[in-house]
């Protein structure tokens, strides 16, 4: 185990002892690996839990640390992936700790509850914040299950903005890295309410997937292994996950999409995406290529 990582660029992995971490470190292995960098798993002690003036205090809060850490790091290495593996024990509030190792990162991948949230039925506060203000890349890991990974969808949202061809690559870039299939979606909402108006919306959307389709043909010619298709949804992009939770294991968007990140890492998007399992990947704009 190295105690002082290098400086190198890593994947960061947020780590507090909780099964969702663990996911998220070994879901992380993969970026690590296709990335040959180190996968760097980084604990914080807040201090506020670590005020008290018995030194025991801080002895149990450095124990917790370390076994958790440990088992984290040897759940990696179980994996049997070629992946360095580098340990940071710091005393510091988790959400400064991880925004501050996003500075250098490659990416900062996340839990989607800590051991504060998980009865609570909600994201946890770390992968909220960091979602808002990392300096890279931030996946929020719902579940690892590498087993149904390669049946189940990458879905990125885009539009006619620049910053979409940036969410768009790392989209393409994780349906690679998983095998997966990829659906690029837009959505589109309007005045259509009436039943009788369905032709109307019908056709709107056959438009609007064709337009997405043919603004996809150079990229599928540059990954021409890849099961790629547009899809055109009346509907928000919230709905349109959560009534297709089950068959999406990767949402990913940037912080400029008209929706909010909010929306997707709040309440709502916790209660449609995770029984489904589906994670969440947060492209920051600063740092889409």
């Amino acid at each position: 185990m190295h105690e002082h990582p290098s400086p190198a660029s890593s994947v960061v992995v947020g780590i507090d002892g909780s099964r969702s971490a663990i996911d998220a470190a070994l879901w992380a292995v993969d970026e690590a690996v296709s990335r040959d960098i180190p996968l760097r798993l980084v604990y914080a002690i807040d201090p506020a839990t670590a005020a008290s003036t018995d030194p025991h205090d801080a002895a149990r809060e450095l124990a917790k640390a370390e076994v958790a850490v440990r088992y984290a790091f040897m759940a990696v290495e179980a994996t049997d992936q070629p992946v360095k593996i580098e340990v940071e024990i710091l005393q510091e509030r988790p959400i400064r700790a991880l925004r501050e190792a996003s500075r250098g990162a490659a990416m900062v991948c996340v839990g989607s509850m800590g051991l504060k949230h998980r009865s609570r039925g909600q994201i946890g506060s770390t992968a909220a914040a960091l979602a808002a203000s990392a300096h890279c890349p931030v996946s929020i890991v719902r579940c690892h299950d590498p087993r149904s990974a390669r049946k189940r969808y990458v879905v990125v949202e885009v539009d006619a903005s620049s910053v979409s061809d940036g969410v768009l690559t790392h989209a393409l870039e994780q349906a690679r890295l998983r095998g997966a299939p990829l659906q690029v979606l837009t959505t589109w909402q309007s005045r259509f309410t009436d039943r009788r108006d369905g032709d109307a919306v019908d056709d709107v959307s056959r438009l609007a997937a064709a337009q997405l389709d043919r603004r996809l043909a150079q990229w599928k010619k540059r990954y021409p292994e890849l099961d790629v298709s547009a899809v055109a949804a009346h509907d928000s992009t919230l709905n349109y996950l959560t009534k297709n939770a089950s068959s999406i294991q990767l949402f990913v968007t940037g912080h400029e999409r008209a929706h909010g990140i909010g929306e997707i890492v709040g309440p709502p998007g916790y209660a449609a995406l995770h029984n489904a399992g589906c994670s969440v990947l947060i492209c920051e704009p600063r740092n889409l290529l």
